[in-house]
């Protein structure tokens, strides 16, 4: 396993790895890996020759009062587990190497991001397109792998690749889970033991959305009150949001009958958690783009 600091060793790498005419796999991490950042690993592994992880926490897509001085960090447990998982090449910059003096040219996002978390989060997605654009121009892979944990993301991903005529394929990857459901988060460390036993309930009113769906409940209101009401009876959080959209466009919608996320994002203490089931416009599961 390669360890890379430096830009410029990286573009070298990659230079060489193209003569091989190997495949790559990209997995973007801001470290602190666990279950969810393997299954993206082991995805990569799967379909690549190459599996190149980055380690970068991207100071862009954090903003005022949000936790980047506090954001749990472990680069030598990270480096262990990537070479469990048989990364071929971990590109770990710090800050001062990815934007070493003010940016002259600065993306934003203009659509898909004025709901869910982005709707809270004004720029954020602005700091993870531009990292992400830069990276993928380093990087250059055949293939990104992006966990649904983050769906906004995906599908804010998926975007960038389609406007700016990236030449890869974003792999979308099922949300990795605790026996209980709970989704695997690095901010999960930030629960109470109270509120630790009650996370889980926010995917299962996302199940009871599901299944109020397959029962031929099409009214979109209808399985959002539903939603709010079950997270609200059984949990201390505070709900943030509970919305369908279709997907990946996040629209509203008002009749289910495409494909849609329904998500929801929840306040305790000291973490904000979210959470999402994203189903065809026949119930099941979304795959693959």
């Amino acid at each position: 396993m390669k360890i890379i600091t430096n830009l410029k060793d990286l573009q070298q790498e990659r230079q060489s790895l193209a003569k091989t005419a190997k495949s790559v796999g990209y997995v973007a991490t801001m470290g602190y890996l666990h279950e969810g950042h393997q299954a993206l690993m082991r995805h990569s592994k799967a379909e690549n020759d190459i599996t190149v992880l980055s380690i970068f926490v991207n100071p862009l897509q954090f903003g005022a009062g949000e936790d980047f001085e506090t954001y749990p960090r472990d680069m030598e447990r990270d480096q262990q587990i990537a070479e469990q998982e048989g990364i071929d090449i971990v590109f770990m910059p710090d800050a001062s190497a990815m934007y070493p003096g003010d940016s002259t040219i600065k993306l934003q996002v203009t659509d898909r991001v004025d709901v869910l978390c982005g709707k809270s989060r004004p720029g954020h997605f602005d700091g993870v397109v531009t990292v992400l654009a830069k990276l993928f121009h380093l990087i250059q892979p055949d293939r990104a792998y992006f966990g649904l944990k983050d769906a906004q993301q995906v599908a804010v991903v998926q975007a960038l690749v389609d406007d700016l005529n990236f030449p890869l394929e974003v792999v979308p990857v099922a949300t990795v889970r605790e026996a209980d459901g709970l989704a695997k988060s690095s901010r999960n460390v930030y629960l109470s033991e109270q509120e630790r036993q009650e996370a889980p309930v926010i995917q299962q009113a996302l199940q009871q959305a599901k299944q109020l769906i397959a029962n031929g409940e099409n009214e979109a209101e209808k399985v959002i009150k539903h939603v709010k009401e079950f997270i609200i009876s059984r949990t201390s959080g505070r709900i943030d949001y509970v919305e369908i959209l279709s997907y990946p466009e996040l629209k509203p919608v008002e009749d289910i009958s495409e494909r849609i996320i329904i998500a929801a994002a929840v306040f305790f203490e000291k973490a904000r958690l979210i959470d999402n089931i994203v189903l065809e416009a026949d119930g099941s599961r979304m795959d693959r783009f």
